[in-house]
Order: structure tokens, then C-alpha cells, then sequence
């Protein structure tokens, strides 16, 4: 699993090779200052909507903080060999009780413009919308999930899909008492 300090350093790293400071950051990517501080020093989970806000900014792509860019062909991911990359948290702060235990399915594959994941999305109440740039496709491969849209509520079971966009406030949780598992792919433009 990536540790929450690889994700931070990686900012720290990518932040001051373009002489930015904290502020200057948090400035371009419209993020509270004090969520960047505790990102690059680990102390808090990485979270999709404020990471996403962040690469735009930095000039990268999400992929660039979640794991290593290397291989140019094609990337294998064998069955149960997927790196868990983030345990994501409420999506905006990075703090909570954690609902989604996201795997990289594409680890290693330089200048991609998807992320695909397999996600683990364990049973939760929590109602906290999140908003970014992109779109994203989900279909569930075990369990129930709910997915809040804007005003509306999708329940989705196996063999269902949901293809939306991701400027939306939305968020995916669980709806059953055991987890469920969805594969996920977020595309966020550059």
C-alpha cells in the first residue's frame, strides 16, 4: 500500500520544483492551505477531490502522486495482485472513518489518461458529496452500492453500471452490512 507520506512527498517534491509554497499551491488549486500541509506531511488519508485539484495545478496526472511512472507498453495486473494505493476518507478533508479501499489496476503505466481501480466500498452512512473534473464508470462486482448523484439516489447491484459526470456532486457507499466491490475508472482531464 502507498503510504500516505509517498503521496506527500511526492507534492512536497513536485511543489517546490516549480518554486511554489504551500500558499501559492493551495492558492492554484483553490484548496485549503492547512489540507496541503497535512497531505505532504502524511498525516492525513490521500483524497480524490483535493488530489485531483492539486495535480492540475502541479501540471501532472493523478496517477503521477499514486504510484510510479514507468512502463510505456502495456501494464498487467494479475488476479489479486492489485497494489492498494489509498485508503480514501471523507473526499474533501482526508478525515473520517473511511469508506473506500481503492487498488491500482494500471500501476506503472506511464501517460495514461484513465485511472482504473478496483474498490473495495465498505458499509457507511456518511453522507459527504464530492466534486471534480471528469467522468467516471462504475460497475459493481459483488454487493449493493449507493450512489448519490446531484439530488438523486441510485441503488446498484451486481452486473450494474453507472457512467456520470463528475462536476456532479456524487458520492459511492456501501448499502449493504458486508462490503461490496466495484471497478471504478476515473478519467480527470489534464
Amino acid at each position: 500500500m502507498v503510504e500516505h507520506t509517498a503521496v506527500g512527498d511526492k507534492i512536497t517534491t513536485l511543489r517546490k520544483s516549480l518554486s511554489l509554497s504551500i500558499e501559492e499551491l493551495a492558492e492554484r488549486c483553490d484548496c485549503d492551505a492547512a489540507t496541503i500541509e497535512q497531505l505532504e506531511a502524511g498525516s492525513i488519508a490521500p483524497s480524490l477531490a483535493p488530489l485531483i485539484k492539486i495535480t492540475r495545478a502541479l501540471g501532472v496526472r493523478l496517477g503521477t502522486l499514486l504510484d510510479d511512472d514507468s512502463h510505456l507498453g502495456p501494464v498487467i495486473t494479475r488476479r489479486d495482485a492489485a497494489s492498494s494505493v489509498a485508503r480514501t476518507h471523507d473526499l474533501e478533508t482526508g478525515i473520517g472513518t473511511g469508506t473506500l479501499d481503492f487498488f491500482s489496476l494500471a500501476e506503472g503505466k506511464a501517460t495514461r489518461h484513465m485511472e482504473p481501480f478496483m474498490i473495495t466500498v465498505n458499509p457507511s452512512t456518511e453522507k459527504q458529496l464530492s466534486a471534480h473534473e471528469g467522468e467516471e464508470f462504475i460497475y459493481v462486482l459483488e454487493g449493493t452500492i449507493e450512489v448519490e448523484y446531484g439530488k438523486d439516489t441510485h441503488v446498484l447491484a451486481v452486473g450494474d453500471s453507472i457512467y456520470l459526470d463528475s462536476i456532479v456532486p456524487h458520492q459511492v457507499r456501501g448499502a449493504s452490512p458486508s462490503p461490496a466491490r466495484i471497478l471504478a475508472v476515473v478519467y480527470a482531464p489534464f
